[in-house]
């Protein structure tokens, strides 16, 4: 079996029971979105693949805020596997760095892989399927769909984000609205230009229905 093949195994046993925006078809969307984005770049294949499969494989949001987790058991199975040190620690880094984390974070690390995967995560929480994630990740928090006397914070600090209880619809201008204009690759930012009209076309229609115009 190969190291893909195995890792597929791995990731599917693992997210088995996830929640539905962060599980095995989430990994498989942003497996394919990085395999399409790699095609216009000078990369190592299969860095971007295992960093693409690997790099939710323990969310922090589903630990308690710990970020080591995912690093841990993506380092764990890859030792298991006899994966070089070398690509191990290239797949940690993207693991450790790809993260939105409120936009204030500064990446410690960058390499083209680390891009790709980046952009292909990016591209599944815009567009028609990053407006169901967000919505299904606000109920299974328990999360408001909108309230107008609760504003988006822009400013908040790592901590803060990861600790937000807002309306789920604050959390388009808090991220989702953003990520259009952070994306590393040319495809990745032509993919993201369509997502992100798309995003603002379901705002306009989601007020004027709150206020009972449409």
């Amino acid at each position: 079996m190969s190291i893909i093949d195995a890792t597929i195994r791995f990731v599917k046993q693992q997210l088995e029971n996830a929640e539905g925006g962060h599980d095995w078809f989430h990994i498989e969307r942003v497996y394919k979105n990085a395999l399409l984005i790699a095609e216009g770049e000078t990369c190592d294949i299969t860095v971007v693949k295992l960093g693409a499969l690997l790099h939710d494989i323990a969310d922090s949001k589903f630990h308690n805020g710990d970020e080591m987790v995912g690093p841990k058991t993506a380092r764990a199975f890859l030792e298991g596997e006899n994966v070089s040190e070398e690509i191990i620690l290239h797949i940690i880094n993207i693991i450790e760095n790809i993260s939105f984390k409120g936009g204030n974070f500064e990446k410690q690390f960058s390499s083209k892989e680390l891009q790709i995967v980046q952009d292909a995560d990016r591209l599944d929480a815009i567009g028609a399927i990053g407006i169901a994630r967000c919505f299904n990740y606000g109920g299974f928090k328990n999360r408001a769909l909108y309230n107008p006397n609760i504003q988006p914070n822009l400013n908040m600090s790592k901590e803060e984000y990861k600790k937000s209880e807002s309306p789920t619809i604050n959390h388009f201008y808090e991220k989702l609205l953003l990520l259009k204009d952070k994306m590393n690759t040319q495809t990745g930012k032509n993919i993201a230009a369509e997502r992100h009209r798309y995003m603002e076309n379901f705002l306009s229609q989601f007020y004027a229905e709150w206020d009972g115009e449409k």
